[in-house]
């Protein structure tokens, strides 16, 4: 306890240098934490797949669609159980900044496919018998304030025109790693739209076909067969897993997440060169101090225990501190980017990696002081004074 008392004396001596150096490393920890929970929200897709369903989509690019047929013939190959499609709507509400996925599906092999969505069977039915009905999810309805029975207005930008479409469920999920955010309405309907403005040359294509399968240990061969049945044709596939798929599509920003990465551990080098800084001025302010004790009879471990249990108390407050700051900016964060990440939570792995931090800044912040007080020559610190 007499230890404890004596470090939080001389950690607040000085009290504006302390309290400036103790902010700077709340902003550190804090932005850390920030920035890793952006970077586990790109990944967020990935953690929410299923071993049991592959995508199958142009060989070409996601942007090239596929003859809704395909679907048929996928269903023949041994393993296969089964097979649904969609398509992205696009589409605006209101503001392009009210975003969130908006996708156009087969109702009754989607949601065969995708267990994870809970939604009674009265409001299955609904969204079935309504070819304008859509199911939303939890989080976009909570969002705009959306319940069972609304309309929502869209305007059309993929397929162009007004559209209105009638909320006739609200999907929630068993597990938080799946999507809350999606809309999804009738394939059927912007079938219909593609046939009459481009006629049936347009018409029965998809974006993605999602094929469920018994065996993950046979994705690979699966796969294989599905391209090798469209191989040399007008429209040829690409065929892999749910999360190699959602690997892929984040990997198409890697150079953003790298340089988020980079931003994130520079952060931490630069406070920790700020409180290491302040720890050697520390330490010169108390040379002579520390020669007396040594002169008194404590031995330089005492010295060294007083450095590092210093640095360690106000890298411990500002770790704490810079944690708890990390739940309200990441809030603030999802509200600016008006909540266009699927999963936003700061994890508990984030915050272990925002306690390591604060603990490697406070150590590596001591070494050099606590080593160099700890070789300090009794008369020449005893000169000092004078």
């Amino acid at each position: 306890m007499f230890l404890f008392k004596l470090l939080l004396k001389n950690a607040f001596r000085h009290k504006l240098r302390t309290l400036l150096t103790m902010v700077g490393l709340i902003v550190a920890i804090s932005a850390f934490g920030l920035l890793r929970t952006i970077v586990d929200a790109w990944y967020a897709g990935v953690e929410g797949t299923s071993n049991t369903r592959l995508i199958t989509r142009s060989a070409i690019s996601l942007g090239y669609p596929l003859p809704v047929y395909y679907a048929d013939k996928i269903k023949k190959i041994d393993g296969v159980t089964g097979v649904t499609w969609m398509n992205w709507f696009g589409g605006i509400y209101i503001d392009r900044r009210n975003f969130f996925a908006r996708m156009a599906i087969d109702g009754p092999s989607y949601f065969s496919l995708f267990p994870e969505f809970n939604i009674s069977d009265e409001e299955k039915a609904a969204f079935m018998a309504d070819r304008q009905g859509v199911i939303l999810g939890r989080k976009t309805a909570q969002r705009f304030g959306w319940q069972v029975g609304d309309t929502i207005p869209l305007s059309g930008t993929i397929y162009p025109g007004s559209w209105t479409f009638n909320i006739r469920g609200i999907y929630t999920v068993k597990d938080a790693r799946y999507d809350e955010t999606l809309m999804l309405m009738h394939w059927s309907l912007l079938d219909e739209s593609v046939r009459k403005r481009l006629g049936s040359n347009a018409a029965n294509q998809v974006g993605l076909l999602m094929v469920g399968i018994k065996d993950p240990a046979r994705a690979s061969i699966i796969s294989q067969e599905i391209d090798g049945l469209f191989k040399n044709s007008v429209a040829e596939t690409r065929t892999e897993t749910e999360k190699a798929f959602q690997l892929g599509v984040v990997s198409m920003s890697r150079a953003i997440l790298m340089a988020i990465r980079a931003v994130s551990f520079v952060v931490i080098l630069i406070i920790m060169a700020v409180m290491a800084n302040t720890m050697t001025m520390t330490a010169r302010e108390r040379l002579a101090e520390y020669a007396t004790l040594k002169a008194l009879g404590f031995s330089p471990s005492f010295v060294v225990k007083l450095l590092f249990g210093e640095s360690m108390l106000i890298a411990f407050i500002g770790g704490v501190i810079g944690i708890g700051m990390t739940f309200p900016l990441a809030k603030g964060f999802l509200m600016q980017t008006n909540n266009v990440f699927k999963i936003f939570e700061v994890s508990q792995t984030t915050m272990v990696y925002q306690a390591l931090a604060a603990l490697i800044v406070g150590v590596i912040a001591a070494i050099w002081p606590a080593w160099k007080m700890s070789r300090i020559d009794i008369v020449q610190g005893l000169r000092h004074v004078a």
